[in-house]
């Protein structure tokens, strides 16, 4: 359904959007409550560069198309994710530790609610440990990782909570 050929495609009432944020945004906009992005300009552009660093500072450079266009090396693919991974993760670690010198803390990547960088944390940090990389080294990011994953719509959107997951 997607002219990307990608996923996500996500299909409401007959009409398809294709993107993460592109989504994120939509399903914000038509279902407020609660909001995934601060009503105070300023927090909400910290929320939208914590969403950029994963969106296209990671996330993109981990693509099978990428790394297959990379090299047909499968241990050199993994060496570039894996860096990608961990560069990424160190940023997100130092902006929420920024953050959190400047008051806002809490158990989510910024503040206490879950917001649309906690929905772009939660599938990045599962890739990071896939590629190899020593999450440990960020706790912020795995504190606010493991809090999103914990609600009930973090548990939802678990693989093996979808509908046409692989029973065993």
């Amino acid at each position: 359904k997607s002219p990307t050929s990608y996923v996500p495609c996500l299909e409401i009432d007959g009409r398809t959007i294709v993107e993460s944020i592109a989504i994120i945004e939509l399903l914000d906009e038509l279902y407020p409550e609660p909001p995934l992005f601060p009503a105070d300009a300023w927090h909400r552009a910290r929320v939208r560069a914590l969403v950029e660093v994963i969106n296209a500072g990671i996330q993109p450079l981990q693509n099978l198309n990428v790394l297959e266009r990379h090299s047909s090396d499968s241990k050199e693919r993994a060496a570039w994710a894996k860096h990608f991974n961990d560069r990424g993760l160190e940023s997100l670690e130092k902006m929420m530790a920024s953050h959190e010198a400047h008051g806002t803390r809490g158990k989510f990547a910024y503040g206490d609610t879950i917001t649309a960088a906690d929905l772009c944390l939660v599938p990045q940090v599962y890739s990071a440990r896939r590629f190899g990389v020593d999450v440990a080294r960020f706790p912020r990011v795995i504190r606010a990782a493991e809090a999103a994953a914990a609600t009930k719509a973090g548990q939802a959107a678990l693989p093996e909570s979808q509908p046409d997951a692989v029973k065993q």
